[in-house]
């Protein structure tokens, strides 16, 4: 088959216009897109364009990062690796009592400074009048005590490789009752809120108002680098002189478990100060503390609190060196221990 001239050229005409039509629009889509360049604007969501841009938005020249110092790393491994769990452990330790605050708290501070790494130690940090041994927002400062030197102690307990136990009384607080009468127990007879034999109120374990006091002192302490806090005092005073409505155990149970929950977590630890052996210690990072026991006790008195694991969960604070108690938890005085021994 011939193809015309004629129609041999029309159809070369044709394709060389195409091309042409072809390369035209290449070159005018090459422009656009290089034009709308300025207008791209890019984010989480992808690419968009903003024709509100009047010009390119400035930005920040990439450099390398400077060289800084290398990175000094720490194997705590060996004989004097820190302990990095966060189960709770059993302790023997020490106490510190308002009475060593009060009379000697010099010497305190040079035992505690020699002290070794991991040794608990509790260290009272509010009387039952009510006046901490700290500068508090939430409860009046005792000043008749060498606070600077209370302080120098409190720090190296919090800021050392000591495990710092605080202990502050828990529903006896002549203070805190004065000015929240509704809060206290009240005498049977009506008349006030009932006052014992050191002249102090007692608080309601079942009162909202005593409860969240409580949580406010444990979260300051907690906030100053305290690993555990202990309330005392964790009881209903012994006498039949108050006006009370209801079980007194559950009731000491139910306000354990509510500041267990406030104030417990996977780091600090909450524990109470009991004096009844039908008390239920609430799950979680929590611990009892039982005072002026005889060694003889030791035993039974595991065996009736039922806990999960009495040599980690009970502890006893004694003045006693008896062994009996080195089965459990135990804290001695500060002060007997033979200072060319922590040397």
């Amino acid at each position: 088959m011939i193809i015309p001239y004629r129609t041999r050229r029309f159809f070369k005409g044709l394709a060389t216009f195409l091309l042409a039509l072809i390369l035209l629009f290449i070159l005018v889509w090459g422009v656009w897109i290089l034009w709308l360049d300025r207008f791209v604007v890019y984010s989480r969501d992808g690419a968009k364009l903003d024709f509100t841009l009047q010009e390119p938005q400035s930005g920040q020249l990439a450099v390398p990062p400077a060289a800084e110092d290398p990175i000094t790393i720490y194997y705590n491994e060996g004989e004097n690796a820190l302990n990095t769990s966060t189960e709770l452990t059993q302790l023997s330790g020490y106490y510190i009592t308002t009475t060593m605050l009060m009379e000697n708290p010099t010497q305190v501070l040079d035992l505690v400074r020699k002290l070794p790494d991991q040794a608990p130690v509790l260290i009272e940090m509010k009387d039952i009048v009510g006046r901490c041994y700290y500068q508090s927002e939430v409860a009046p400062v005792k000043e008749d005590v060498d606070m600077d030197t209370i302080s120098k102690i409190v720090e190296h307990l919090t800021r050392s490789n000591l495990y710092a136990i605080a202990r502050i009384p828990a529903f006896r607080d002549y203070t805190f009752g004065l000015n929240n009468v509704p809060f206290g127990l009240p005498h049977k007879s009506g008349r006030g809120l009932w006052m014992d034999e050191a002249r102090c109120y007692w608080l309601n374990p079942g009162s909202d108002g005593a409860l969240n006091y409580l949580v406010s002192l444990v979260e300051e302490l907690k906030a100053m680098g305290f690993n555990e806090v202990l309330l005392g005092d964790f009881r209903f005073p012994a006498t039949d002189q108050i006006k009370f409505s209801g079980s007194k155990s559950e009731t000491l149970i139910s306000a354990a478990q509510r500041l267990t929950t406030a104030c417990a977590t996977n780091q600090f630890c909450l524990s109470f100060l009991i004096d009844d052996t039908a008390f239920t210690l609430p799950e979680g990072r929590t611990r009892v503390y039982l005072e002026n026991r005889t060694a003889a006790d030791v035993k039974t008195l595991a065996e009736e609190l039922m806990l999960e694991d009495p040599t980690v969960k009970m502890a006893f604070i004694t003045d006693l060196k008896d062994t009996r108690f080195d089965a459990y938890g135990v804290l001695r005085p500060i002060t007997s221990v033979d200072p060319e021994e922590l040397s």
